[in-house]
């Protein structure tokens, strides 16, 4: 059987975004052939010798543990060295990973719920890219079969053990921005960090206070919560807007399950989309070229700030392709963004004998430290920071349990018929004016208006994303073609 097959008899997908699936389905063997396939796959390619480090770390879920737990027993018996970093964000183990030049692997499930979870896998130079992917994908699966009952568990789970927890990478990635930004730079600020289960969020409490702003911590959990910073939940609306009505507060900050994804508040409560916070982040950063993929806000290129922005399909491996290639032509600094929030750093970033090193893989912490410095060194809040911006607004959201092979092909008949388009839209909207097939289906309207299709990469979902010169236009829009997209079910 090989790594592909896998994926279909086991439910749990395999692509660039990881391993992903329901917790019970990612059983022992099924996360040990996984872990197995991708270790032996970097060995192959000259990048692993016996008794090398890999680096594991997690997210809070309760199935955490046990996934690393095969993800350790699987680097043992290919002869490399498992080192537990504990819980700590995505972007801390990548960058320690990057930094020693050897692969880690992070299980977590990111924003979604915790009755499911994911493996997230780093080559010594980063993230895994579409080519690795199709290369493990073909590689036989290998789980020896005395090693699992029947059902997929170890048969002797103390023959999985984890080592000792290492502070290691937490300290780098503390240190990565300690030593960047100007010491004090955030004296004077008021910020909540919403805490919930984000595993991002004791660093992102200790970076403030070490840079001078006072913090408070917020709705602490002990279960894990689904955040998901691209479609906020209603709750977490209510909440923020509820933290800062007293006006306590000159910002919130906070991050999704894995740490990798941002969450940034205004005074009045009101999260910023996260690409707007990439904009003003790449603002701030001095950054020259920007890449970010189709579906974020257009502001980015109405601004005027950059040399060049490039537009991608959606998914980090597409912006970290994009920065590669702009790079290539000799831009720099360059960044990436997406409408998740997540932010990555394609080349070094110095500012007054400070550098930052790249960092190629989505991180929430540097959009926080960021946003919050420009308010505190232009003595501006964060929304008259984000109204210096083109009026433009972007929303989002998703119709639940929609099969994507069912999205797929009605949205590839919609934009085979453009007649098709206006008779879904009928009257509400103005004539087509252009039609963008880079990732699903991006629809211009004659007035400007923009709504986008797309079925989720990685969940049974149908995307629906808007752009209008309101944000309550881009909402309404949103919450409209929802309805027409309803129609789809039967």
């Amino acid at each position: 059987m090989l790594i592909d097959e896998l994926m279909t008899t086991s439910g749990v997908k395999f692509g660039t975004s990881g391993a992903r699936g329901l917790a019970t389905a990612m059983t022992d063997r099924v996360c040990y052939a996984y872990a197995h396939a991708f270790l032996r796959y970097v060995r192959d390619q000259g990048a692993l010798a016996a008794g090398t480090e890999v680096g594991l770390a997690g997210d809070l879920r309760p199935s955490t543990e046990r996934i690393l737990r095969a993800c350790a027993r699987a680097a043992r018996d290919l002869g490399l060295e498992p080192r537990d970093h504990g819980r700590i964000p995505t972007p801390a183990l990548a960058a320690y990973g990057l930094a020693r030049g050897v692969p880690t692997l992070m299980v977590t499930g990111s924003h979604i719920p915790d009755d499911r979870n994911g493996i997230k896998f780093n080559l010594p130079s980063g993230e895994i890219l579409k080519d690795d992917e199709a290369a493990i994908r073909a590689l036989p699966v290998i789980a020896p079969g005395e090693l699992f009952t029947a059902a997929g568990a170890f048969v002797d789970t103390a023959a999985a053990p984890l080592p000792p927890a290492s502070d290691a990478a937490r300290g780098a990635y503390l240190r990565r921005y300690l030593d960047f930004f100007p010491e004090g730079c955030l004296r004077g600020l008021r910020v909540g960090v919403y805490e919930h289960s984000s595993v991002a969020r004791d660093c992102l409490a200790e970076l403030l206070e070490a840079l001078g702003a006072e913090v408070r911590r917020l709705a602490r959990a002990d279960r894990f919560v689904p955040v998901d910073t691209e479609a906020i939940r209603p709750e977490d609306v209510a909440l923020a807007r509820e933290w800062c009505a007293d006006g306590a507060f000159d910002a919130l900050v906070s991050a999704d399950g894995d740490g990798d994804r941002p969450l940034v508040a205004d005074a009045r409560g009101e999260w910023l989309r996260g690409d707007i916070a990439g904009i003003l982040c790449a603002r701030q950063l001095g950054a020259a070229a920007v890449v970010t993929p189709v579906s974020s806000n257009t502001a980015v290129e109405r601004c005027g700030g950059f040399t060049e922005v490039l537009r991608t399909r959606i998914g980090s491996p597409y912006v970290i392709a994009g920065m590669t290639t702009l790079l290539g032509r000799g831009l720099a600094p360059v960044v990436g963004y997406e409408a998740n929030g997540g932010f990555l750093l394609g080349s070094a970033i110095e500012r007054d004998g400070r550098v930052l090193a790249a960092l190629p893989t989505r991180d929430a912490v540097i959009v926080a430290l960021a946003l919050l410095q420009a308010s505190a060194a232009r003595a501006l809040p964060l929304a008259a920071l984000a109204a210096e911006l083109p009026p433009r607004f972007t929303a989002s959201d998703r119709l639940r349990e929609f099969p994507s092979a069912q999205a797929q092909s009605r949205i590839a008949a919609l934009a085979a018929d453009p007649a098709a388009i206006g008779a879904l839209f009928g009257e509400a909207l103005d004539a087509v004016a252009e039609v963008d097939q880079t990732d699903g289906l991006r629809i211009t309207f004659a007035a400007g208006e923009i709504v986008h299709l797309r079925p989720s990469g990685n969940a049974p979902e149908l995307r629906v994303y808007a752009e209008a010169d309101s944000a309550e236009g881009a909402r309404a829009r949103v919450e409209a073609t929802l309805a027409l997209l309803e129609r789809w079910r039967g």
